[in-house]
């Protein structure tokens, strides 16, 4: 189904996993939105000393739009393996905000298996999951799919933006003094990096058009 043109919202929750395997899919993310006119937050750029489930649903009542990940559902790894709970309680918090607020607040579900889901999550049947099956071109295609707009740009474009941000995606973790993709001033420096280079990109396809 089609959305209508982006509303002066356009903001993103961005539910994902936070691990290490998940860093090129988080990226793919980040791109995906900004490419498509929208805007992306996460949780761990919230600052503030508040109790972490209020400040994560105060971003998702500022958000117009939310995405849930839901392809880690299997146990972690070690010794005290458990399920993640996580992203399934934040996906709660916005069924929750958007059955309050239908006009505030659009909620989506993405998985990498067809019909996980089902197994998974038994009270989404009804649900119809964006699958990207856990590649960077699956979720491009996907957030495509789900946010399309006359001037979205191709799946090709984006995975452009991509590659420019994996090529410099050490530098912003060195210039955060960090190895953690996650951390708040590399998703800031990142947002920023993607929205030069998707700048920059335009204007080389203008003026050769």
């Amino acid at each position: 189904m089609r959305l209508p043109p982006i509303e002066p919202n356009n903001n993103v929750f961005l539910n994902i996993p936070y691990d290490e395997a998940f860093r090129d899919l988080y990226i793919a993310y980040v791109v995906g939105l900004y490419q498509v006119g929208l805007t992306p937050h996460v949780a761990s750029e919230i600052p503030g000393g508040e109790r972490r489930l209020d400040r994560i649903f105060a971003l998702i009542k500022s958000c117009r739009y939310s995405i849930h990940d839901l392809s880690r559902v299997e146990l972690s790894g070690g010794p005290s393996s458990a399920p993640r709970f996580n992203m399934p309680l934040e996906l709660g918090l916005a069924i929750s905000w958007s059955l309050l607020n239908p006009d505030l607040h659009k909620w989506f579900v993405w998985e990498s298996e067809p019909f996980r889901i089902q197994r998974s999550a038994s009270d989404l049947n009804g649900t119809d999951p964006n699958i990207h099956f856990g590649t960077v071109e699956g979720v491009l295609g996907e957030l495509r799919n789900a946010f399309w707009w006359n001037n979205a740009p191709s799946v090709e474009t984006m995975l452009e933006v991509y590659r420019g941000v994996e090529l410099n995606f050490g530098a912003i973790l060195s210039l955060n003094g960090t190895r953690n993709p996650y951390a708040p001033g590399v998703f800031k420096e990142m947002c920023l990096f993607i929205s030069r280079l998707t700048t920059l990109l335009r204007a080389s396809r203008s003026s050769w058009q």
